[in-house]
């Protein structure tokens, strides 16, 4: 991998995709009732930046290339591994993960369509990621992937991101916890109400039920 080299024509680099922190959430929730959340933690804007730079995880990066063989989407695979920097992100509170490739989109468009090298790719990582080994390496993947070509979400970049890396579950993960109440603190819903039956009570989910907990109609 190249060391990452600031270049003086940063409008022309191309944001192609980005982990943010309602798409993870999507990831571990499935609907399930929480609990009660402690009390709010620092956000994750507020997460210092290390003095030393992102770790790359040789080994998922030899497995997430791998099983991309014969993926006909990851057309930048031959080249990514000498494309890739790994930066912090910085002042973030929304994203947890990006993929900037430095060329711009038409340009970047013309290589995808001839199967050309896709010249240097920066993969940004959120320094909070480091409370949380699994989850790092989740968002790492699913970075690389995009990198490699799979720049759409879609569910076959869900799936072998999953198969490599798997997201660990919310009861698992203070970090997931601790973003799950920032969404749920900037929320304009704090509360749901059964039309039904008029039972009201505190969102705990980042997702609508389907049914009222006390009379179990539909919402």
């Amino acid at each position: 991998m190249r060391p990452f080299v600031s270049k003086s024509k940063r409008f022309e680099s191309y944001n192609f995709s980005c982990t943010n922190v309602h798409s993870i959430l999507e990831v571990v929730l499935s609907g399930e009732f929480m609990e009660e959340s402690p009390a709010p933690s620092p956000s994750l804007a507020d997460t210092p930046i290390p003095a030393t730079p992102p770790h790359v995880p040789i080994g998922l990066m030899d497995e997430a290339l791998q099983i991309l063989s014969g993926v006909t989407a990851a057309t930048f695979r031959p080249w990514i591994r000498d494309r890739i920097s790994v930066i912090w992100l910085e002042n973030e509170s929304k994203r947890l993960g990006m993929t900037r490739f430095e060329e711009g989109p038409n340009e970047l468009a013309r290589r995808r369509r001839l199967r050309l090298d896709p010249g240097e790719v920066t993969i940004g990582l959120h320094p909070a990621l480091l409370e949380d080994e699994a989850l790092y390496n989740h968002t790492f993947v699913h970075e690389l992937l995009h990198a490699a070509g799979l720049t759409v979400h879609s569910a076959q970049h869900d799936e072998l991101t999953q198969t490599v890396a798997p997201a660990p579950s919310m009861k698992d993960s203070p970090l997931l916890q601790r973003i799950r109440d920032d969404v749920l603190g900037e929320s304009k819903v704090q509360h749901w109400k059964c039309s039904f039956c008029g039972y009201e009570w505190k969102r705990t989910t980042v997702r609508r039920p389907t049914r009222c907990y006390k009379c179990a109609r539909p919402l």
